[in-house]
């Protein structure tokens, strides 16, 4: 599985050059995940913008990546979501369980508040 990887100070990209988000692609990126967070990593946006269909069984799976970010006190923000995946994501309210911002901007906006908001946080 290939995947481009952009890496900054505060957040790393990584998007699959795959067109589809399936069982082997979810397995790999988390896989992935905690190579770059042994690295150093911490935070995350998902570019699906390569991938034009989903695999629904994958759903459960996305989520944990979410739920386990989270559980680290690190940030997963999912873009590039393409309008026939999103719709089912929608379809089940997965879409509500997961960080998903329309454009990689806004991504980089939720992820550098969410740090914010954890450094404030944690000086109480």
């Amino acid at each position: 599985m290939d995947f481009k990887i952009d890496t900054k100070d505060s957040f790393t990209t990584i998007m699959p050059l795959e067109t589809e988000i399936s069982a082997k692609m979810t397995g790999e990126l988390v896989l992935k995940m905690e190579e770059m967070r042994q690295s150093g990593s911490k935070n995350f946006i998902i570019d699906f913008q390569q991938c034009l269909e989903i695999d629904e069984n994958v759903l459960p799976d996305l989520i944990a990546m979410h739920e386990d970010s989270y559980g680290r006190e690190q940030s997963l923000v999912f873009t590039g979501i393409k309008e026939k995946v999103l719709a089912i994501l929608k379809k089940d309210e997965s879409d509500l369980l997961l960080n998903i911002a329309p454009t990689i901007i806004e991504a980089i906006d939720i992820v550098s508040m969410e740090i914010l908001e954890r450094e404030l946080l944690g000086e109480e």
